[in-house]
């Protein structure tokens, strides 16, 4: 772990606030920042870096992905190179859906991570999905499945901070991830 970085997981299944929760988090201070994951596929490219096939194998080549995953046909990759601009330019806020893309990066990113678990129940990510116009609502229901599956997978892993986004308002939210990261830095200085 390396005190001198801070980074925030937020890991929930889709729709449950994530994208919500960090815009109101970049809201209360423009330190935190997206991290964008590299993505190699088609859909959605906001909120990514778009890659190819070719860039997301030298990276592996180079052992510069910590994590990658496929969902939606498309796959997903943090990697070192990515982390290491945006831990440079601020807080990195990583958006996950698997623990084991929790414990990789934790165990293969030197930082002081905190990791937030963001939830709802499934229903209301089928109205989210629906209501934001997802064309791919079963698939993230499937998703939703497959997270809950996950966690019950891991029933040790450990939260250091647990929101519930049809209790809490992405500001509320926000300020609460604030407080957790201001008592972890207090705590490093200390």
């Amino acid at each position: 772990m390396n005190p001198n970085r801070l980074g925030v997981i937020l890991y929930g299944p889709p729709a449950s606030g994530k994208d919500t929760v960090t815009t109101a988090l970049t809201e209360l201070d423009p330190t935190y920042k997206q991290f964008a994951r590299l993505k190699v596929g088609a859909g959605k490219s906001s909120g990514y870096r778009m890659g190819t096939a070719q860039q997301l194998h030298e990276l592996e080549a180079a052992g510069d992905v910590i994590y990658a995953n496929r969902r939606y046909g498309n796959t997903y990759a943090i990697d070192r190179p990515g982390i290491d601009t945006a831990s440079a330019a601020g807080v990195p806020v990583v958006h996950l859906g698997q623990v084991d893309g929790i414990r990789a990066l934790v165990d293969g990113y030197p930082a002081d991570w905190s990791v937030v678990l963001v939830w709802c129940p499934r229903e209301v990510t089928e109205q989210r999905s629906a209501g934001r116009g997802d064309r791919d609502t079963a698939a993230r229901l499937a998703a939703w499945d497959a997270t809950r599956e996950d966690m019950d997978a891991h029933p040790g892993m450990f939260w250091d901070l647990t929101i519930d986004t049809t209790k809490a308002s992405p500001q509320e939210a926000a300020r609460l991830i604030g407080q957790l990261l201001a008592q972890r830095a207090g705590a490093t200085t200390a």
